[in-house]
């Protein structure tokens, strides 16, 4: 009996060379403050590593980078969202900047016009956009409301996704936050998620 012992190898490579490449996952850029960055928490508690998790157990083939800062503002954002997307190239950037910027008593033309050149960048770099709102206290008198305005503002012109307030649900219940009184506890992680995820889902089609 005649033997082709390179037979195997030889159909094998052919086959190799006929399928298809695997595409690799895509990436979903998360680019917020310390409430997205995880704060005085476990990293793998945060509602951006609770996103990973999520998108695995749904067969998203979606990886998640985590590009949040402590203390970040909006300016912060735009001057490092270019080097941001070229790292990453990411399918979908979520933008969750402001809070600091509240904060601090910002000027709201200043928070529009950052968001706006962040939100812009993203969507040259061809990638989907979600905007998550901000809100701060009441006491803030008119501030508070203009500064809530903006983020629809900036999602209204550039025609993008928008949560309308990061800790819906959370904001009012004293015991979802740490001793500083700004910064969720693991606890409040997946209502945070919850959030995000009702703004990114239709993204992810």
């Amino acid at each position: 009996m005649i033997r082709f012992p390179n037979c195997r190898r030889m159909l094998l490579a052919s086959l190799l060379l006929l399928a298809p490449l695997a595409q690799a996952a895509q990436t979903i850029l998360v680019f917020g403050d310390s409430l997205s960055a995880g704060y005085g928490i476990r990293q793998d508690a945060a509602w951006p590593a609770l996103l990973a998790r999520r998108l695995q157990e749904k067969g998203l083939d979606y990886n998640v980078v985590n590009a949040s800062i402590s203390g970040e503002t909006s300016s912060g954002g735009r001057s490092r969202i270019d080097a941001a997307l070229a790292t990453h190239s990411p399918r979908v950037v979520i933008v969750a900047l402001g809070a600091n910027d509240g904060l601090r008593g910002l000027p709201i033309a200043q928070l529009r016009d950052n968001l706006t050149e962040i939100v812009a960048s993203a969507q040259k770099a061809n990638a989907r956009v979600l905007l998550v709102g901000q809100r701060v206290p009441p006491n803030y008198g008119s501030y508070a409301l203009q500064f809530h305005k903006a983020f629809g503002e900036v999602a209204r012109v550039r025609k993008t996704a928008l949560v309308d307030f990061l800790l819906e649900g959370v904001a009012t219940e004293p015991q979802l936050f740490q001793a500083d009184n700004l910064h969720p506890t693991a606890a409040a992680q997946p209502l945070l998620l919850n959030n995000v995820w009702r703004g990114l889902a239709p993204l992810l089609q």
